[in-house]
């Protein structure tokens, strides 16, 4: 478990922007150090724990990549098309039992390795049969054609993966392409996810006329759980200061991100606030960020806390900007900086000199083929429908201060954002 200091996340500036945020954390937070070895198809999602080097060569031997007929190079027609005896038959997984002989050539198939002596393959789509059962090649094609020497894609020894890599299947794929069965990653990072406020209730529970039934805790444990977290559930915690940080201690020992949503803040009815400057410390971050307000991040135990802003759509776009790096800082993972997509605007914006904001829009296809993003027709940060009706956020840098249809913008996709 990795222990962090009390002072970890002090920040001295009076609004911080959101890459001094994660270049903070990325510094700042310790990775655990616990490995563990998982089967090859549970591999998916992971962090790799080790630099994995190519233990063979890929292809580990050279092969036909076509469907035709294997030659020798200094036997290739030059002036005129010439027709050769075949000899011999090479299937995949399965070997020529000679060389080949010179002028003749050799049937061979996709994927077959090459006989002795050949090293230039021909299409059957580019060659014909004479009566007489020969192959008539025709001229001009180049030595080594249609053929995939040993080690093209990947020689052998070096780093094919890099530790701090999050798995992806092909990243399984050239795993298994090695022969491996298992691999060492990080263990997953425990998280424990709670509300705040008595005015909250779980869905299934009896609601009261002046209560909402809370809906950023599973929005949260869902997302923790597309970076391959293990999420534990602490429910809802009611507005009691000594309970509040009770519960904090009991937990952080056992886990490596406590994460909470709404109740931290500066109201007088923020308990969350003074609970956890009982159980440990506690720094409120100024982002220059909206939707967003001020981010708690403290330590209780040696374990980082975040508290979230209450609003869903706050709550949605901070976890992406403080609790996913601070996932990929905890599991030693290389932080994946988040590339937004080129599409043209179809709506008007304003906004602040100074800060970054996300606009909710959904893409459609244009007349002439471009992608356009159109903005959610509605403000405000706690509407859950301008999360679910739309495709992605709109980024709009700290320099802009004004979008107009037909403005190229960077668009992030929420299938991005929610998995890492």
């Amino acid at each position: 478990m990795a222990q962090l200091s009390d002072d970890c996340f002090a920040f001295g500036g009076p609004m911080m922007s959101v890459d001094e945020a994660i270049g903070i954390i990325a510094a700042r937070v310790a990775a655990v150090r616990e490995v563990e070895t998982v089967a090859l198809e549970a591999a998916d999602g992971r962090i790799l724990a080790r630099d994995v080097s190519a233990p063979l060569p890929l292809p580990p031997f050279t092969n036909s990549a076509v469907d035709g007929y294997a030659v020798r190079s200094r036997d290739l027609p030059t002036g005129a098309e010439a027709a050769f005896p075949v000899t011999g038959r090479i299937q995949a997984g399965t070997s020529a039992a000679e060389a080949i002989q010179p002028g003749h050539a050799m049937r061979i198939f996709t994927g077959a390795p090459m006989p002795e002596g050949a090293d230039t393959v021909f299409m059957q789509e580019d060659v014909r049969l004479d009566e007489a059962g020969r192959v008539v090649l025709p001229a001009g094609l180049k030595r080594g054609a249609n053929v995939r020497p040993a080690g093209e894609d990947i020689a052998i020894g070096i780093t094919a993966l890099k530790a701090g890599q999050r798995l992806r299947p092909q990243d399984v794929a050239l795993l298994a392409a090695f022969g491996l069965t298992e691999i060492d990653v990080t263990r997953r990072i425990r998280v424990a996810v709670f509300s705040t406020g008595n005015e909250l209730v779980s869905p299934g529970d009896r609601r009261k006329p002046a209560q909402l039934f809370d809906s950023n805790r599973l929005m949260l444990m869902a997302m923790l759980d597309r970076l391959g977290c293990a999420v534990s559930d602490l429910g809802i915690l009611r507005d009691d200061r000594a309970a509040l940080a009770q519960g904090l201690r009991q937990v952080a020992g056992s886990h490596d991100l406590l994460l909470t949503t709404g109740g931290v803040s500066t109201g007088e009815e923020d308990h969350v606030k003074n609970a956890v400057e009982s159980a440990g410390s506690l720094v409120l971050w100024r982002m220059a960020i909206k939707p967003g307000r001020p981010v708690a991040m403290g330590i209780i135990a040696g374990t980082p806390l975040i508290g979230l802003p209450g609003n869903p759509v706050a709550s949605f776009v901070t976890f992406v900007h403080v609790v996913r790096p601070t996932v990929l800082a905890l599991a030693g993972a290389s932080q994946q900086k988040l590339i937004p997509m080129s599409v043209r605007a179809a709506f008007s914006y304003r906004k602040k000199i100074g800060r970054r904001e996300y606009v909710r829009a959904t893409l459609r296809r244009a007349a002439d083929g471009a992608l356009e993003a159109m903005k959610f027709p509605r403000e405000g940060a706690g509407l859950l429908s301008s999360l679910v009706d739309t495709d992605g956020l709109v980024e709009l840098g700290e320099g802009i201060t004004n979008v107009e249809p037909g403005q190229t913008v960077g668009f992030l996709a929420y299938a991005n954002l929610g998995s890492g």
